[in-house]
């Protein structure tokens, strides 16, 4: 099990960003959450088998079509067990 903290920069507010990250998630069995945070930005906590956490991390690199990812920051935890995927508000 992986567990990864994801801090997105960009155009990622306003572009169905979390919308499509849920989905995506969900589609590779992974749990979590997604984010908007006031400074603009999306932050999300994603946990599950190896290669699904990397395969959501590097859609995350880009996202959904209209979202333009400046930058991701990364970092790796401990799998805290968190239920389903779901967005924050």
């Amino acid at each position: 099990m992986k567990h990864v903290k994801l801090h997105i920069k960009g155009r990622v507010q306003g572009v169905a960003y979390r919308a499509h990250t849920r989905r995506k998630a969900r589609e590779l069995g992974l749990c979590g959450f997604v984010e908007n945070r006031p400074d603009g930005s999306v932050y999300a906590e994603i946990e599950g088998p190896v290669a699904q956490v990397d395969e959501m991390v590097e859609w995350c690199r880009n996202g959904p079509p209209l979202a333009q990812v400046e930058s991701m920051e990364m970092e790796e935890g401990e799998p805290i067990a968190l239920p389903h995927f779901e967005i924050r508000r």
